[in-house]
């Protein structure tokens, strides 16, 4: 993407380990491969000047090249565990391909293979409002829904109901209560600099809301087994 941002790198984090879902990426989804439902969608970015897969599967790995040899970028393994944060791994990319002449990368946009329902229209929307707003992030967010509003969750000492955050005040209907949003996961794009010095998300950070039916974030069989169902009424292609 030219202009404010320069080039933009998209970057697919699928490793091996899956403590709640073992081998998720590579688990098929309507007959495909987790990590290829985002590879698919990271191709068909408008906005996106360079994709890679960083793992370090090699069955992720062989799924990456064979839509193009580039594609898979070989993650270290001490990158590769549960403790690792995500700047390291982004950290690693940009310093291969640029290592490499690629480049400059004036901003990078993770896509998550645990959310395969993303579009190519919700990363290319979150890249230009990153570029349209100046912040430092942008990121995809669903609107929570009523039932589980902040506002309505409890503790319990014993079987006594106690508020966690307010008090209800009789506010039960979804008209009553503030929209509040959560990142879906789906898609995190952030400026280069704010990369560099150490983090994924700025401090100003900007939300593009997806609906809640392209929001499945698979981390375990149950949500697997929802986005079958999703695919299988045709939801969202």
């Amino acid at each position: 993407m030219s202009g404010v941002l320069g080039q933009v790198l998209g970057i697919v984090p699928a490793r091996a380990g899956s403590k709640r879902l073992p081998r998720k990426n590579v688990r098929p989804l309507a007959g495909k491969p987790l990590a290829a439902w985002v590879i698919e969608t990271a191709l068909a970015s408008r906005c996106l000047d360079r994709v890679i897969v960083s793992s370090d599967d090699p069955e992720v790995l062989a799924i990456a090249a064979g839509f193009r040899a580039d594609l898979a970028l070989e993650r270290p393994a001490e990158l590769a565990d549960d403790t690792a944060p995500a700047i390291a791994y982004v950290h690693h990319a940009l310093e291969v391909l640029e290592r490499r002449g690629e480049g400059p990368f004036g901003a990078t946009v993770i896509l998550q293979p645990s959310s395969p329902l993303t579009l190519p229209e919700d990363v290319d929307a979150t890249i230009e409002l990153l570029a349209a707003s100046g912040a430092d992030s942008a990121v995809t967010v669903v609107r929570v829904d009523h039932a589980v509003h902040p506002v309505k969750l409890k503790t319990m000492t014993d079987d006594r109901l106690l508020p966690y955050l307010e008090d209800e005040a009789g506010r039960m209907a979804a008209h009553e209560l503030p929209e509040v949003f959560v990142r879906n996961c789906a898609v995190y794009a952030t400026r280069r600099a704010v990369i560099d010095a150490g983090s994924v998300l700025g401090e100003d950070s900007r939300g593009l809301v997806m609906p809640r039916e392209r929001s499945v974030d698979i981390n375990d069989a149950l949500d697997l087994s929802f986005a079958e169902f999703l695919v299988s009424r045709g939801t969202p292609r």
